[in-house]
């Protein structure tokens, strides 16, 4: 007869209820995940994730203040995320030239500048101004995004999970921000985008005045990256490159560790180089690139090309005006994804593509709400809007938890840049699906006698 594993035995916390649980047990458990955690690494990449992505969802909150009802919110999309993509999709092979200091003040210089130029763009001039802008702060988002990736490999992987959740609240303090600004206390879009344009100095802060660097100078004089052999790895090999202290232990449940890895070659051309990484990102697709890839088709389609049209009578809702409804949706979605890109030290997914594949049910119950509405009220709507947020959230740190616990050390730092480009890929493709579906929908419903969709202009 098989036995079960208890809770403890096998590294996650018991359910609260159960007989297996007690404070005694959670606070020991704690304990465990947070024993010798340097604090400021965790305050470092938290504020790392928090303003690399905060301008972005800042951008996508004003998305309908921007352009307003007559050009769809999948152009910002496009604008804000293509760019990162293309960045994502290159910069890995090349970017680690640059040292992460000068990357850091580029990226604070950049997204600065686009945010200027989006605040200062009068609301009656060309949507391409601002557009560039916005192009502005997504290179700088790209390439900040796949830097403090590979960075975390330097720091260990409660990095990790502390740029998980920084990029998780950055959802919910932009969303958040801009709710609060443009709804609660009545400022000008111009003024609040203004206010934003400031938030990238404290990366500066973060990463000259808290983040230790010994690590990252003492990782940097001991590795480079190496092409792989297709040769079977020798004994000596493979224990050379097994990490000292495993994601196993630290991500809270056992599975396999990271001991399958390749031979390295110690001296090797550029041409070599290139050629190895190609063949890793090619291993990379299917476990980990494409489930994240799906799960952002998915929710991006939703927020930029259903979600604009998921409108109901005033009356019946707690809104005053029909703009109201999208800042609110993307709040919720952004606590969602807090919530659960918080979560990896206490509950790991390992198969990626059922969450991945329950958002594409969101998308397609959410489109037939759209077309036939039978969805009651929109309070059902808020909270499938948050469960959204928590698959996102959750595919996401979940697909680079597994990266750090299954890739070898010698590959890490290259494979959780170069997966990070499925995100923007399958942004990417949202957004020019976006942008013909939020059309569709609204002319249908104004068709069938629901013109709300219309009465939304430019702030």
């Amino acid at each position: 007869m098989t036995m079960s594993r208890s809770p403890a035995s096998s590294g996650l916390l018991p359910m609260p209820g159960s007989p297996s649980s007690s404070w005694a047990i959670y606070r020991a458990r704690l304990a465990s995940i947070f024993q010798n955690v340097d604090t400021s690494v965790l305050v470092a990449f938290w504020l790392f994730g928090l303003i690399n992505n905060v301008l972005y969802v800042i951008i996508l909150s004003a998305a309908q203040d921007l352009v307003g009802s007559d050009v769809p919110k999948g152009l910002v999309l496009l604008a804000d995320v293509l760019p990162s993509f293309l960045t994502k999709l290159t910069a890995p092979y090349f970017i680690h030239k640059a040292p992460y200091w000068l990357r850091t003040i580029a990226f604070v210089v950049t997204s600065s500048l686009g945010m200027f130029m989006i605040a200062l763009t009068p609301p009656d001039k060309s949507v391409g101004a601002k557009m560039a802008g916005v192009i502005l702060a997504s290179l700088s988002s790209g390439a900040g995004e796949l830097s403090f990736l590979g960075l975390t490999h330097y720091y260990g992987h409660m990095s990790l999970a502390a740029w998980g959740s920084g990029t998780g609240a950055a959802g919910l303090v932009g969303a958040g921000l801009y709710v609060l600004f443009t709804d609660w206390i009545g400022l000008s879009v111009r003024t609040s985008l203004l206010a934003s344009a400031f938030l990238p100095v404290i990366m500066l802060v973060s990463f000259f005045l808290i983040l230790p660097r010994g690590p990252l100078h003492e990782g940097k004089d001991a590795k480079e990256y190496h092409p792989v052999l297709d040769e079977e790895p020798t004994e000596d090999d493979i224990d050379e490159d097994i990490p000292t202290v495993n994601a196993t232990s630290s991500l809270l449940s056992p599975g396999p560790s990271a001991a399958s890895t390749s031979a390295v070659l110690r001296h090797s051309g550029a041409s070599s180089k290139f050629q190895t990484n190609i063949r890793r990102a090619k291993s990379l697709f299917f476990p980990y690139m494409l489930p994240l890839l799906l799960v952002y088709v998915a929710e991006y389609t939703i927020n930029q090309g259903v979600s604009p049209t998921l409108l109901f009578p005033l009356e019946s809702t707690p809104f005053q005006e029909y703009r109201d409804f999208y800042p609110m949706y993307g709040f919720l979605y952004q606590l969602g994804v807090f919530i659960s890109r918080s979560s990896i030290a206490f509950l790991r997914i390992r198969h990626l593509y059922f969450p991945s594949f329950l958002q594409v049910g969101n998308l397609v119950l959410l489109t037939l709400h759209a077309l036939l509405p039978f969805v009651p009220s929109v309070y059902f709507v808020f909270i499938i809007i948050f469960w959204e947020g928590l698959l996102g959230g959750a595919v996401y740190v979940n697909t680079f938890a597994e990266i750090m616990e299954n890739v070898p050390v010698s590959e890490r730092e290259f494979s959780l840049g170069a997966t990070s480009v499925s995100d923007s890929g399958g942004i990417c493709i949202a957004g020019f699906v976006s942008m013909v579906m939020e059309v569709r929908l609204c002319d249908w419903q104004v068709r069938h006698g629901r013109d709300w969709c219309r009465k939304i202009k430019a702030g």
